[in-house]
């Protein structure tokens, strides 16, 4: 993790991703995926809200749907027992 990202988390920031599905003008029958990642404020998502009136502004696609996700709060990395051994020789 970099720093940039830690700090941002302690400001109450958490990794957001939307995924944002839409139609080009030149293939209007081809619903297309794009996936984001920022670190962003919920419930209100001013990050990704930015990016999406960009979006619109911006690139010649129209909108269909936007999926987000959202991790809630920081926490130490989660381990699990493996069973078994690894023999490096």
């Amino acid at each position: 993790m970099s720093r940039r990202d830690f700090i941002v988390q302690l400001e109450g920031r958490r990794l957001t991703t939307a995924q944002i599905h839409y139609y080009r003008p030149d293939a209007p029958s081809l619903l297309q995926l794009f996936v984001w990642q920022e670190y962003d404020l919920a419930p209100d998502f001013p990050v990704l809200f930015e990016f999406l009136e960009h979006w619109r502004r911006e690139i010649e696609a129209a909108l269909h749907s936007v999926c987000i996700s959202h991790e809630g709060m920081i926490r130490p990395t989660k381990w699990r027992a493996v069973d078994g051994v690894i023999d490096i020789r």
